[in-house]
């Protein structure tokens, strides 16, 4: 039964792709114009949410409000480097704006220096500025560090108090299979796995969404769910 409850369940998330996309416009040239475009887009294909940073977060809420698009807001975007302090009021003011969800970059320094306490005293720090409610997303930018780093930084998250590893920016790389599969195994259950970077076909979804990830972050999620359409 369990097993039939799990094969079922896997095959409805790859024949509803759209309901997995964070579909994102994090670029620094993107204007109003493409923040309304994206938030339309959002809301026709019923996209999960929308991805933008925070300057556009009060203007995507107004867009998507009264519809089940979230808003999720970066946090340290993209190179994670800010003060903590400076994280923590850029999330809660991120919230105030109207955003559902944060997507932080964490301290990838400190995850270089092997310094996982002090990035889960971070994430702890972030997680407590704003509501329960808010899910906390932490990009730990896989495409830098090796695989033990990658497990480790998964466990800070998890350990954080976050509710999703992220593997990437998108900036510096990238997501690959392999780094989806690392974080699943080191998470299991207790958390969830976003992949993002590059993602640009339906047939990389659905094996991202194999592999684990039940987020994925793309700029080309309407092209994406269109191929799938065409495909089934």
């Amino acid at each position: 039964m369990l097993i039939t409850y799990i094969f079922s369940s896997m095959k409805f998330r790859l024949r509803n792709l759209n309901i997995h996309f964070d579909h994102a416009a994090l670029k620094p040239d993107a204007d109003e114009q493409a923040i309304t475009k994206l938030c339309n887009e959002a809301i026709e294909h019923k996209f999960f949410a929308v991805a933008v940073n925070p300057f556009w977060v009060s203007a995507a809420a107004e867009i998507v409000q009264g519809t089940n698009v979230k808003v999720v807001s970066t946090v340290g975007f993209p190179l994670g480097a800010n003060r903590t302090d400076i994280k923590t009021d850029e999330a809660a003011r991120a919230v105030s704006d109207g955003a559902d969800e944060i997507d932080m970059v964490a301290n990838i320094g400190w995850l270089k220096s092997g310094e996982f306490a002090k990035v889960e005293q971070e994430i702890k720090e972030i997680r407590k500025s704003v509501p329960f409610n808010v899910l906390l997303k932490v990009i730990i930018e896989c495409s830098l560090l090796t695989k033990p780093e990658q497990i480790s930084a998964a466990k800070a998250v998890v350990n954080g108090g976050a509710q999703f590893v992220k593997t990437s920016t998108g900036f510096f790389g990238g997501v690959t299979l392999e780094q989806v599969k690392i974080l699943f195994g080191a998470v299991g259950s207790q958390i969830e796995v976003k992949a993002s970077g590059g993602i640009k076909t339906a047939r990389q979804c659905r094996q991202l969404i194999e592999c684990g990830a039940s987020r994925l972050g793309s700029s080309s999620s309407v092209a994406i769910v269109q191929e799938q359409q065409q495909l089934t």
